[in-house]
């Protein structure tokens, strides 16, 4: 994304992040325990129009990457309806793929096991909301592994651009850590680069005045390019 050439896609699923109430300013705390002055929600895009549109921005930007894949895995918790409201954007975009996605505790009767779905084979693309840490990647990677398929990148709804960890030692971003120690190439809607040109743009005066809010986050958390 440049200032002349805003990224289309990034910035109209910003809009709808705003409009849905997924995307919201004020005082925050992140799971990394940091004074936040945005914070994003998957779990807020909570009716069936939300998220239809949901999973139609991630199989829009997912078809544009040109990353390869067989099918999706959706982690859980909400991996596993992000999982499947792809499927159901990808088949709308005439690429039909099957999902499986894995339950916490191991089910003892009925078809058993944690794993549920399509069998688990090929290139396969796990389904998600955010990345912090990559931990939750990793393992799922794993899983994946132990299942007989080949895990190739992760999709995510907004990528924060912030150091995953406080440790100087290692500036990495979640997602940056999840490419360079896992492997694995992370695609996403949008960015924080997006979320800032919109402030930076926006007619909208309550909403522009966030700007150097999340502005000095960045620049206190931010990672370099």
């Amino acid at each position: 994304m440049t200032a002349e050439q805003p990224d289309a896609l990034a910035q109209e699923f910003v809009a709808f992040s705003l409009e849905a109430g997924a995307l919201r300013f004020g005082d925050f705390t992140t799971k990394a325990g940091r004074a936040s002055p945005y914070f994003f929600n998957t779990g807020l895009f909570d009716d069936g129009a939300k998220l239809a549109r949901l999973g139609q921005f991630y199989a829009r930007r997912l078809l544009a990457s040109g990353i390869a894949f067989d099918m999706l895995f959706g982690p859980a918790y909400k991996g596993i309806t992000l999982a499947a409201a792809v499927a159901i954007g990808l088949a709308q975009e005439g690429r039909n793929v099957p999902y499986a996605y894995n339950r916490k505790e191991a089910k003892d009767h009925g078809e058993g096991g944690t794993l549920v779905g399509a069998p688990i084979r090929g290139r396969v693309l796990i389904i998600d909301d955010v990345i912090t840490d990559g931990a939750s990647k990793g393992e799922a990677a794993e899983l994946i592994r132990a299942a007989g398929g080949e895990p190739v990148g992760v999709a995510i709804t907004m990528d924060r651009q912030e150091r995953a960890r406080d440790d100087a030692a290692d500036p990495r971003s979640g997602v940056q850590w999840v490419e360079q120690a896992l492997g694995l190439r992370v695609v996403a809607i949008a960015t924080l680069d997006d979320l800032m040109h919109t402030l930076a743009t926006t007619g909208d005066a309550a909403l522009a005045a966030n700007a150097a809010r999340v502005a000095a986050y960045r620049a206190r958390w931010g990672i370099h390019a």
